[in-house]
């Protein structure tokens, strides 16, 4: 999954997905043959979503031409890459909510809260391709236990699942154009929260 790159590129080193390689195989419901579309799919977006997060500079991104890039959640505002470079992944894909509050958040801070919440591990996978490139439509499953403090919140224990659909225009050489997705972020962020933002009480 690691892409390329010289040790500079990294914020903090080369990442370490052992985790992944080992959890992935075992707990994901569904499996893909190897150069399927769905296959396809499921590393550019892992390949994507590890650049994003530990590689500072878009410039660097083998996944996505940086830039024409652009990506956006539920139809609001698009981002390009420098954007997600700087703000972080967590802040634009998950946004504001009744439980997080992405605008007071950094890209560090973003990070930190989410790995200590979910130290194991938060997985992906690619559900079902419905449609092919050059907009390749898909749905997809996120998952971890919650096994650290979220803020003041303590940790259940108990699997957190997250279901949405993207579509994803790319280019000829199947690299990133334009992401746009689609999920309720209430599923990860109510049971991170225990369901109430000001009691602390399940909803």
């Amino acid at each position: 999954m690691v892409a390329a790159a010289e040790p500079e590129d990294w914020r903090d080193g080369a990442p370490d997905y052992h985790l992944t390689e080992l959890t992935v195989p075992r707990e994901r419901t569904t499996q893909h043959a190897p150069g399927s579309l769905e296959a396809i799919v499921e590393d550019l977006v892992r390949v994507f979503e590890m650049e994003i997060s530990h590689k500072k500079d878009p410039a660097t991104w083998v996944s996505l031409v940086a830039e024409h890039y652009r990506g956006r959640v539920n139809g609001g505002p698009w981002r390009n890459a420098e954007e997600f470079a700087r703000i972080g992944s967590y802040n634009i894909l998950i946004g504001d909510n009744p439980y997080y509050d992405a605008e007071n958040e950094t890209f560090e801070s973003s990070h930190h809260i989410f790995h200590t919440a979910m130290p194991n591990g938060f997985f992906w996978e690619v559900l079902e391709v419905t449609a092919g490139p050059p907009n390749v439509t898909f749905r997809w499953r996120h998952w971890g236990n919650y096994d650290g403090p979220y803020r003041e919140h303590q940790p259940t224990g108990e699997l957190i699942e997250m279901f949405g659909a993207t579509i994803a225009r790319v280019s000829d050489d199947l690299r990133i154009l334009e992401l746009e997705h689609f999920y309720d972020n209430s599923t990860l962020l109510g049971p991170l929260a225990h369901g109430c933002p000001v009691t602390g009480s399940k909803s």
